[in-house]
């Protein structure tokens, strides 16, 4: 299994440094919003997704291309979402046990 985790981001509105900060950091907004958490702008912006899918495709995962200021150009949004799931399930992988 590929260490998803860890893979730096770039600047993105949530100021994490690497995947797994990020899904940290949408898990807390989501339990502290609770009913107001808001999935199409969880910290401000809408697309935050392509946040997670240009970090693993600056990775080197090969689910797309980013454009000349890394942004996201084109994503096979089906493949990018099995390494999302991937890299989700890891973090509770020992939880089960």
């Amino acid at each position: 299994m590929k260490d998803y985790m860890n893979i730096p981001m770039s600047e993105n509105d949530a100021d994490a440094k690497t995947i797994g900060e990020y899904f940290k950091k949408l898990l807390i907004t989501l339990w502290r919003d609770g009913e107001g958490f808001s999935g199409k702008r969880p910290f401000g912006n809408s697309g935050w997704e392509y946040d997670v899918y240009a970090a693993l495709i600056a990775a080197g995962i090969p689910i797309g291309s980013l454009d000349e200021d890394g942004y996201v150009d084109n994503v096979d949004c089906a493949k990018a979402d099995d390494c999302v799931i991937e890299a989700i399930e890891s973090i509770f992988k020992e939880a089960g046990k």
